[in-house]
């Protein structure tokens, strides 16, 4: 039986949603809601976590980042996809540990989905 990177995608998705809310930080819609843009992002991550296995978080964002970059997202101090601004657009080591542990959460269950 295949592994389902939409399925694992999906999870990831639903579980950094859970944790954005329990710091405050509404912004996640469902995965069912979610526009295409945001659902491929976590596809490429699982994708990337699949053939990275020895990858850390901080792989994993910068991977992120640079997907990010090259889609024209830029720094802002509030994520605005209409903008492509995020707060994240920086260094893993300049993030704050409440967004290092997402990306740590990412490749936790990738690991343990796949």
């Amino acid at each position: 039986m295949g592994v389902d990177v939409d399925k694992i995608a999906e999870t990831c998705h639903e579980i950094n949603r859970v944790y954005c809310e329990g710091i405050g930080d509404m912004s996640q819609p469902k995965w069912k809601d979610a526009p295409e843009w945001q659902r491929e992002s976590a596809r490429k991550g699982v994708l990337f976590r699949m053939t990275n296995r020895n990858a850390g978080p901080s792989n994993s964002h910068e991977n992120w980042l640079k997907d990010k970059i090259a889609d024209g997202w830029v720094w802002g101090e509030v994520k605005d996809p209409e903008l492509k601004t995020h707060p994240c657009i920086r260094p893993y080591r300049q993030l704050p540990k409440e967004q290092q542990v997402k990306d740590d959460l990412f490749c936790t269950l990738v690991k343990l989905l796949a």
